[in-house]
């Protein structure tokens, strides 16, 4: 977490990520493998590599506004996630200075025995809150995600668009020093999909850090100032939304799909 007076910063400099899967040498086990992590994938002798990064280089400052293009498996969400700590370099080095807010796994660390209130202390803390800080947040959460009385009640008896209310809620509680979003979010019926984007829009705005990955080219034009663009891991282009987009093939007056 950053000092109060250190601003919040991303560096990474000849970080790549792999990872060795052993005894996994089919043909279809390795495309697999591509698909869900993306990167090159090689074979050695105790099994198969996957390298879903290779030696990013790259700096992101107060201010900064960077959109992620590329390829379904060009290694997006693996470099997403290493900007928010989940996962460590093989080799190279990251160092995330700021609290972080990763919209990427939303329901990651509820426990569906446990109350929609319990889950709201164990998902803060686990976004790096404090217990007691975790705990203040419940009235609010609660009010946003519409729970009413289910908030007492244990996840399990929730609906999966109530237990995504309540995820989407606790993860955007407090606005962080970095955001980091995979696609736009859009959860619950028309009124709370809404009210879920005003809110993300309203945390896009704070946040000192955004970094979006997103197919879509009107939405990284909107929120974006600098893009990168990933291919088998690696960054082939760096530049303005405008310079990577023409890169990837889509000219200034193209709204597509990436």
């Amino acid at each position: 977490m950053a000092k109060s007076n250190v601003l919040p910063s991303i560096e990474l400099v000849n970080a790549s990520v792999e990872f060795p899967i052993y005894n996994a040498r089919g043909r279809s086990i390795r495309s697999t493998l591509l698909q869900r992590v993306g990167g090159a994938v090689s074979t050695e002798a105790d099994g198969v590599t996957v390298t879903a990064l290779r030696d990013i280089t790259l700096s992101l400052r107060n201010g900064d506004r960077l959109a992620i293009v590329g390829h379904n498996g060009a290694g997006k969400s693996t470099l997403l996630r290493v900007f928010s700590g989940a996962y460590e370099p093989s080799s190279g080095a990251a160092e995330i200075v700021g609290k972080v807010a990763s919209l990427l796994d939303i329901t990651m660390g509820m426990d569906p025995e446990l109350t929609g209130a319990e889950n709201i202390i164990l998902r803060g803390v686990f976004t790096g809150m404090t217990i007691d800080e975790a705990r203040g947040f419940i009235p609010e959460v609660a009010a946003f995600s519409e729970l009413g009385d289910y908030v007492n009640l244990p996840m399990r008896t929730y609906s999966s668009g109530m237990t995504l209310r309540l995820a989407f809620a606790i993860s955007t509680a407090s606005t962080p020093d970095i955001l980091l979003l995979d696609e736009l979010i859009s959860v619950g019926d028309s009124s709370f999909a809404h009210k879920a984007r005003d809110r993300i829009e309203r945390m896009m705005d704070r946040a000192s850090i955004l970094v979006l990955a997103s197919h879509d080219a009107k939405t990284l034009r909107k929120y974006c100032s600098r893009a990168v663009m990933l291919s088998e891991g690696r960054i082939v282009a760096d530049g303005t939304v405008e310079e990577v987009l023409e890169a990837y093939g889509i000219g200034d007056d193209g709204d597509g799909v990436l």
